[in-house]
């Protein structure tokens, strides 16, 4: 049988191709053309790579339309059909004779060879020769972008140009206007034996029906239009009588059928039908609306975008049993999800089976690494054991992972049939390829997932498995192939002699990060998780976690820092060897919001930072502030340590959490949080609330009100109603650390030694004079200095802290030093004599 097909996936061995109605195929390697099925025979005689054999994925791309040939249909194990395809000119075009060939026909062909003033194309017609000039193929070859030339094995649409010699030579373009427009006519004289796929011609409509529309073209033949394939729009204006044009589907070789389609992408040959976007597949629409019935083929849906979808009879109910006809009628709304797309039908093949709308995993794409999958065993061969996880999903479990220890008679311990639960050790959706394991010491495995060299961190503790044992240690492997080396000092706190007796391939172990290299993907192991580094690895040891240590909040320790991350610092407590790993959010560096940032520029790795609190200690998560106001508050004991404790009118101080449109989430120490509304956020109108507060910021808040009920807390903000009492004495303490902090800054500034400019904001502290010079004077009434002072800097007097003065560019005068930005080198200064007097 023949057919039109659409490439929808192409792998190294087949072209998975789309058929009309929803159905598949696929064209095996070997059913490309003669000339690629000889270079792929000469490739495996010699073993090598030969230069001008190309890779299927180097000629096809998905969206490409083909004509095929049905060879066979099988049935697999499962019971599903499988369609084996040819794309070979020799056998799709096998109807047409060299006398049968005339000037406009569309045929398919393949090139050959490359000569110097074209192609030698096979068009499959024995005693032809097919010539494709060069200038003929040009803007084929721009548009399609894969190389200067056309490549040996490549189908293309073909027109013949010119016949010479009663069809022994023909001259052919794939210009793409040219095939675009190629039409098939009664002079070009298609029979019933030769007539193929593809052909666009002008059909007269005979008869319209519900199940699709009657139709005669090329004079003397009759097809079929069925309900997919007329457009919905169009099928209520077919009138008998009405010419149309059409594109040719398929031809049954016995009952001589042929099926047609009015849809749009199909009428200009060398098109492209529509592709559907990646999100939508496996998306789950809650109403599709029925638009059409079919009782012995299914439902025509409208998704929830507008667009159409086919249901299979199979896959509107559980069973035959529970289907009800009635609850099809037109309008009536059902819940389905998308489980395929047919490229050739240009719509999206959904189901309405609750198991499938359920389903956690529908293709390849939905799995990841990691992941434990229920599956049931599908069969058993010398390489392991195959694992049916959904329908469309197979998956291997390699014989070494059929179990802890190595099984030597798995059929014993399996069936066929058996559900089993796995884990997926790598999936590659592009390849369909999914390796799993049935080890319970990684299925069950709590310990993170290693999937690759990026997140093997430095005191990392996880699961792998031995992959080979030798007298320089293992090499143990991880998730998606990703591997290490345990050298010899590191498998045990006792010397091992041969390493390869004490471990075993397959063995699943516990392994600890050393130190890893992903660009060069080198990593090195440990399997002792506890005690001091061996000698000679003592400095590539980082600090290892210990979970058995565990610190109140509130209580004081002094840390060391042993890494910048962008949110803030890691850090190791001295009081413990430096064995317990903490952080510190950016946020907590300081009470101020501007000194956060700066500290975090400042400090580098290898700075100790003196009494620093503990936050909260989470296991693993130790989480320190710096905060000298939450501290304060903590050590005073004006900290509620429970719900139970809070009552209204409580001042406490704490910290935001969130930001959101309708007020500010404050935390305060030992995890008690409240919401302050818009209305109680600020003495100011408040519009947006983030022009108020920052998450991280340190408030002192009043307790309006509690809800005990739903554990709730409101709070009050206003700076008018959160004052102690004696709120100048507040004020100036506040002050005081802020210019404690500055001055803790600038040393660490001088102390790093940096560059002159870091060295000039370090001496330029508020209230300082300095002889200026005026650089300009903007539109604005503000202006821009420089002076041998503050080389590098900008410094900048708004037009308030101009005074009276009329100031001109190149004029000499004094300025006071207002505030420093040193993460933007900024210096604002005042020229106002008031000021400068003092």
């Amino acid at each position: 049988m023949l057919l039109l097909g659409c490439i929808k996936e192409v792998s190294d061995y087949e072209l998975v191709i789309s058929l009309p109605n929803g159905l598949s195929g696929f064209v095996p390697v070997t059913q490309i053309s003669d000339a690629y099925s000889k270079m792929l025979t000469k490739q495996v005689a010699q073993g090598e790579l030969l230069e001008d054999l190309n890779s299927l994925s180097d000629m096809y791309s998905p969206g490409t339309l083909v004509r095929c040939i049905v060879t066979s249909v099988e049935k697999s194990a499962d019971g599903r059909r499988s369609i084996k395809l040819s794309i070979d000119p020799k056998k799709v075009n096998k109807g047409l004779n060299a006398s049968a060939l005339a000037s406009g026909m569309l045929l398919s062909g393949f090139v050959s060879s490359v000569e110097d003033h074209g192609y030698l194309i096979d068009i499959g017609v024995s005693g032809t020769h097919a010539f494709l000039p060069r200038q003929k193929a040009q803007n084929y070859i721009k548009a399609v972008k894969r190389g200067p030339d056309l490549k040996i094995g490549q189908n293309l649409n073909c027109v013949i140009v010119e016949v010479k010699n009663e069809g022994r030579v023909v001259r052919l373009s794939i210009d793409r206007s040219e095939v675009a427009a190629s039409l098939a006519t009664e002079r070009q004289n298609w029979t019933l034996s030769n007539l193929l796929p593809g052909l666009v011609v002008k059909a007269r409509v005979q008869k319209v029906a519900p199940l699709g529309i009657k139709v005669s073209f090329l004079s003397s033949f009759t097809g079929i239009v069925d309900f997919m394939h007329i457009d919905p729009e169009k099928s209520m204006n077919c009138s008998p009588d009405q010419v149309v044009k059409a594109c040719i589907l398929s031809i049954h070789p016995t009952s001589k059928v042929v099926r047609l389609t009015l849809r749009q992408a199909f009428l200009h040959p060398g098109g492209s039908p529509n592709q559907l976007s990646n999100d939508r597949m496996g998306a789950v629409v809650e109403e599709s609306t029925v638009k059409a019935f079919y009782k012995q083929f299914g439902a025509i849906f409208e998704l929830d975008d507008g667009t159409l979808a086919f249901a299979r009879l199979k896959h509107l109910s559980k069973t035959r049993k529970s289907f009800k006809p009635g609850a099809f009628k037109t309008g009536c709304k059902h819940k389905c999800r998308i489980i395929d797309y047919s490229l050739m039908d240009e719509m999206c093949i959904v189901s309405l089976k609750y198991q499938i709308i359920e389903a956690r995993f529908l293709q390849y794409q939905d799995i990841h690494t990691g992941d434990v999958v229920q599956g049931k065993v599908f069969a058993l061969k010398p390489i392991g054991m195959q694992v049916k996880v959904t329908d469309g999903i197979k998956g291997l479990v390699p014989s070494v992972h059929l179990a802890d220890v190595i099984l030597k008679q798995p059929e014993k311990k399996y069936n066929i049939g058996d559900e089993v639960k796995c884990r997926v050790l790598e999936c590659n959706p592009a390849g369909k390829k999914l390796i799993l394991t049935l080890k319970k010491s990684l299925v069950q495995s709590k310990l993170p997932v290693l999937s690759n060299y990026e997140d093997a961190k430095p005191g990392l503790i996880t699961h792998g498995f031995v992959v080979c044992a030798r007298e320089f240690g293992c090499i143990v492997k991880f998730y998606n192939d990703v591997k290490g080396l345990v050298p010899k000092n590191e498998l045990s706190s006792e010397p091992i002699s041969c390493p390869d007796k004490v471990f075993h391939e397959g063995q699943v172990v516990k392994v600890m990060v050393l130190k890893c290299e992903p660009q060069q993907e080198r990593l090195l192991l440990s399997f002792r998780l506890s005690g001091k580094p061996a000698p000679e690895d003592k400095k590539e040891c980082t600090p290892k976690k210990k979970q058995e240590v565990k610190y109140q909040i509130g209580e004081m320790v002094d840390v060391k820092v042993l890494k910048k991350k962008d949110n803030g610092l890691e850090v190791s407590v001295l009081e413990d060897e430096g064995n317990v790993i903490a952080s510190i959010p950016t946020v907590h560096l300081s009470d101020f919001v501007t000194n956060c940032k700066l500290l975090w520029h400042c400090l580098q790795e290898g700075d100790v930072l003196p009494r620093v609190m503990c936050l909260s200690d989470k296991g693993e998560h130790i989480i320190l502030s710096r905060k000298s106001a939450v501290i304060s508050a903590v050590q005073e004991e004006q900290v509620v340590r429970s719900f139970s404790e809070i009552q209204p009118g409580m001042l406490l101080t704490g910290y935001v959490r969130n930001v959101m449109p309708f007020g500010v989430f404050v935390e305060f120490p030992f995890g008690v949080t409240g919401l302050a509304p818009k209305v109680t956020m600020s003495d100011k109108f408040v519009t947006d609330t983030k022009d108020h507060f920052v998450v991280g910021q340190t408030v002192i808040a009043k307790v309006m009100s509690i809800d005990e009920e739903k554990q709730r807390v409101l709070l009050n903000l206003k700076v008018s109603e959160c004052s102690s009492g004696d709120s100048a004495a507040e004020s100036f303490a506040l002050l005081n650390q802020y210019f404690k902090e500055m001055k803790e800054i600038r040393s660490l500034l001088r102390r790093r030694g940096e560059p002159s400019m870091a060295r000039g904001l370090c001496e330029l502290v508020p209230g300082k004079e300095l002889q200026l010079v005026v650089q300009a004077v903007k539109e604005d009434g503000s202006a821009l200095f420089s002076g041998s002072y503050v080389t590098g800097l900008t410094v900048t007097a708004t037009r308030y802290h101009l005074g009276d003065k009329n100031i001109v560019p190149g004029e000499k005068t004094k300025a006071l030093v207002l505030h420093v930005d040193a993460l933007t080198s900024k210096v604002y200064v005042s020229l106002r004599e008031e000021l400068l007097k003092q």
